[in-house]
């Protein structure tokens, strides 16, 4: 009997520990936390990003799909920074990323002023935050103190959602993550801003399901207007704004598109498909743009800071890289 209370009183205290050690984690990922070892961390980082996109205003999706690809794959860890033959960088579903030369430059700044102390992972998700408020959207406070991961892995990158997935595959990959469907119909938002290429989805226009046919659910004037962006025989590598509307410019617009039939990616058009992100696409569409565009910045801002959470390293656990493409 006294071993058995014994070896209860045992697994109580190890639960009690393991909630303790989680909490205490967490506690660690919060609004300024270089406050104090390195105070000028996120104006450092803000300064980076706005050089960069003042020469080049595409390096604001680029950084916003980083940092989405990084968080989808070993967490919010600075994994898909590392290069190597065998890098989550180096996987095919990351080719297309740029942006990498902004949290480099981020990076040697702050260990010029603050050696050793702020994370690549932290840059990432900061620099996120800077380049959507500089596309004219939303801002939000980032919690930080994350630390950066030690492993990458190519092989781990089919994990990611795909232009090609379908309502129900999207819902399992967020899902994965801890992220409901509202996540999901908000963070797709994204692509108000930034391109593709003709080559990802080029088939919903000449050949869909192998039909001979273009997709159905494509608004006709738009499929029109994208077959002369991308006739049958051009350049699969030309880019393509995701939001036709407003490329630069990060709004609702995107959800309007949904809605009318005028999505390029497949993936995107099909949350119209499925009657609960229909909800959510009509929500953010609306008719009256102020109100809409309001609701969506909010909701977008609340996204991504939980999204910026997804499995991250904090206290002891992974390092912070001295530079950002390699592990210490």
């Amino acid at each position: 009997m006294e071993g058995i209370i014994t070896k209860t009183c045992i697994q109580s205290l190890v639960i009690l520990l393991s909630l303790l050690l989680s909490s205490s984690v967490e506690s660690q990922l919060q609004n300024g936390y270089y406050s104090s070892s390195c105070p000028k961390a996120e104006a450092i980082v803000r300064s980076t990003v706005e050089t960069h996109y003042k020469n080049d205003p595409t390096v604001a999706p680029g950084l916003l799909r980083i940092h989405f690809h990084d968080c989808f794959v070993q967490g919010c860890d600075g994994s898909v920074l590392i290069t190597g033959s065998n890098a989550e960088r180096s996987a095919f579903a990351n080719r297309g990323l740029k942006g990498f030369q902004v949290i480099d430059d981020a990076k040697l700044q702050l260990e010029n002023s603050c050696p050793g102390v702020v994370s690549c992972a932290d840059i990432v998700a900061l620099a996120a935050r800077d380049a959507v408020d500089l596309s004219n959207g939303p801002s939000w406070k980032v919690p930080t103190g994350r630390r950066d991961g030690r492993v990458s892995l190519s092989s781990e990158v089919a994990n990611l959602p795909s232009p090609l997935d379908s309502v129900d595959v999207q819902r399992q990959k967020f899902a994965a993550k801890g992220l409901d469907d509202h996540d999901l119909v908000t963070l797709v938002g994204a692509h108000t801003i930034g391109q593709t290429h003709c080559q990802f989805f080029k088939y919903r226009l000449y050949n869909f399901t192998k039909t001979g046919n273009a997709d159905p659910t494509i608004n006709q004037s738009f499929l029109t207007q994208l077959q002369t962006i991308c006739p049958t025989n051009g350049d699969a590598s030309k880019p393509v704004a995701l939001d036709i509307d407003s490329e630069t410019n990060f709004d609702a617009s995107f959800y309007k598109n949904v809605r009318d039939g005028n999505a390029v990616l497949e993936s995107d058009q099909r949350l119209w498909d499925d009657a609960n992100t229909r909800r959510i696409v009509q929500n953010y569409a609306g008719h009256i743009r102020g109100l809409f565009g309001v609701r969506f910045d909010f909701e977008f801002s609340k996204a991504m800071v939980k999204m910026s959470s997804i499995e991250v390293k904090t206290g002891y656990d992974g390092e912070i890289r001295k530079i950002c493409s390699k592990f210490n």
